[in-house]
């Protein structure tokens, strides 16, 4: 396993972590809501593994899922040259 791979999954379980502790739920409380068992929901906490569909469920009942989906859409290119912004412009 890559060790940048390591450090983003065990971000994004802290993250959620944190979400769910703001949120007042407890593990089994969010095991209930999102339909993720919760020694599913404990593994995840500790290691960070889960699948991407427990993910996706989880961060949706935690966060706002529109801020997850803007990672997919393409980022805006910015010209560097004014011949670049005049063909932009056509």
């Amino acid at each position: 396993m890559l060790s940048a791979e390591c450090g983003i999954t065990t971000a994004l379980a802290a993250y959620l972590k944190q979400k769910r502790k703001d949120a007042k739920l407890s593990r089994r409380a969010l095991a209930e809501k999102s339909l993720i068992p919760e020694p599913t929901i404990r593994r995840f906490e500790n290691t960070g593994h889960i699948s991407l569909k427990n993910f996706l469920l989880l961060w949706m009942i935690l966060d706002d899922i529109a801020r997850f989906m803007e990672l997919t859409k393409p980022k805006a290119i910015k010209p560097k040259t004014i011949a670049e912004v005049l063909a932009y412009d056509k």
